[in-house]
């Protein structure tokens, strides 16, 4: 820590590429390799206390398993299903535990993130593909966030989607604006707007009374209620619109944001403080889903609407159903809240593997403005060309390239944290290695016929 300049943070791998000097410009909180070890645990706290130091990166994790990409199928799947798919959102998030608590544990025990260990172990051809698909994956998920944040503006302000979709672009200002902030003020932000959404759909509940003792039962897990192929498709796209490829990196980079001593006892304490952090984030992230496909159950299946697909639709419903117009207004604000926290950690996201796997640092606000960029560019040709129906459209091929790109940021994951020569004894168990490799080939199967089946038609 020390050198406020991103530029100048000292990384000992040589670049794949040589690239010319960029201006040398202080990018916290954005820069992974400046805000190492900015957040000190002190010796002697109690451990409630170092919980609460630590807790942070799990936050920044959970917003990627909130996106529209996941609203829209939740509340295809409640509407269609009512209660029966609640299992697969519970199932899902406990694999999305699982991978994120190995994401972490890889941080902190070799103080390196999971890209810049893909550079260092693997030949450069492999490295170019992997750091390619992975920027793929935060642009589609950030195309996810420029369509919900757009058709937010369009709910809460009657804007047009097209100019919903231009105001998405004025988020690099809040990047700019938090330039120079500490990484505990950006996680605090971050949790406001969880805590929103949270809130939100906890009004929404109370309003709609769903059925709880329906719900509790929907909790356990049916083979029958994925038998049939249209509820298989959607059990399948919930699990794909879970499980987030670009939070795997992450979350390996921002546990490094902890000082942790280099001692084993140390770094044993940070893995099961870190473990704590993923499953409470996660947790909450879990109650979002599963409160969205609980809201379209009770709201639209229990109505007689089984067939809303999509995000323009449930909103349309909801305040007649309801018999309020808050309903509507805190659908939207929940919307958007879900949209702008991707501003934050998708800039982060994209700051780790520019210098994990290409050695390469730029400013925040160029690197926010170059995947908002790519992302505005299939939004507004999609929309101006397909009218407002082509969000759902555009939404399915965002989760179908997030999909696709899972194993590819699954395998050198589980494949390292299992390797005891870089591990030592935090390497993964028997038991969890097997259970890793089993949501491995369970995933990247049920990822690449949901593949298949969209690009079938």
């Amino acid at each position: 820590m020390g050198d406020p300049d991103c530029a100048r943070a000292r990384l000992p791998a040589p670049s794949m590429f040589r690239l010319p000097a960029l201006p040398r410009i202080p990018t916290a909180p954005f820069c992974p390799s400046e805000v190492r070890g900015s957040v000190a645990i002190p010796p002697g706290l109690p451990l409630w206390k170092k919980l609460l130091r630590f807790a942070g990166p799990g936050l920044l994790v959970s917003v990627g398993y909130m996106d529209p990409g996941n609203w829209a199928t939740d509340i295809e799947a409640g509407s269609r299903y009512g209660y029966a798919l609640l299992f697969v959102v519970l199932l899902s998030s406990l694999a999305a535990m699982v991978l994120q608590c190995l994401s972490a544990r890889l941080g902190i025990v070799t103080g390196k993130d999971l890209a810049r260990l893909s550079r260092e172990r693997y030949r450069p051809g492999p490295v170019r593909v992997q750091w390619l698909l992975a920027e793929l994956s935060i642009v589609a998920c950030d195309l996810a966030e420029v369509l919900g944040c757009a058709l937010a503006f369009h709910l809460l302000l009657g804007v047009p989607i097209l100019g919903g979709v231009a105001l998405t672009a004025l988020d690099t200002l809040i990047v700019l604006g938090l330039k120079g902030k500490n990484f505990r003020q950006l996680e605090a932000i971050v949790l406001g707007l969880i805590l929103t959404i949270g809130l939100c759909y906890f009004v929404e509940l109370v309003l709609i009374k769903p059925h709880w003792p329906s719900v509790a039962g929907a909790l356990m897990p049916s083979w029958q209620a994925v038998s049939g192929r249209e509820p298989l498709y959607l059990a399948i796209g919930i699990l794909g619109a879970t499980v987030m490829p670009h939070n795997l990196y992450l979350h390996s980079s921002v546990v490094q944001t902890r000082v942790v001593s280099e001692t084993e006892a140390a770094r044993r304490e940070a893995v099961g403080l870190s473990r704590l952090d993923t499953i409470a984030s996660l947790s909450l992230a879990l109650l979002v889903n599963g409160a969205i496909l609980i809201l379209a159950a009770a709201a639209f299946h229990a109505n007689g609407h089984q067939d809303v697909a999509d995000i323009q639709d449930a909103h349309r419903l909801l305040e007649p159903i309801v018999g309020t117009a808050v309903a509507g207004v805190l659908f939207g604000i929940a919307l958007l809240a879900a949209g702008q926290s991707s501003t934050f950690t998708g800039t982060i996201a994209g700051q780790i593997l520019m210098e994990g796997f290409l050695d390469l640092r730029i400013p925040c606000w160029q690197r926010r403005l170059i995947t908002r960029a790519l992302a505005l560019i299939p939004a507004f040709v999609g929309v101006a060309m397909l009218g407002d129906h082509a969000i759902g459209k555009l939404l399915v091929i965002s989760q179908v390239v997030l999909g696709f790109q899972l194993p590819f940021a699954m395998f050198p994951l589980i494949r390292m944290t299992d390797d005891r020569t870089l591990m030592g004894t935090f390497a993964n168990g028997r038991l969890t290695s097997v259970l890793a490799w089993c949501l491995f080939v369970v995933i990247s199967v049920a990822n690449l016929w949901l593949v298949w089946q969209v690009l079938a038609g």
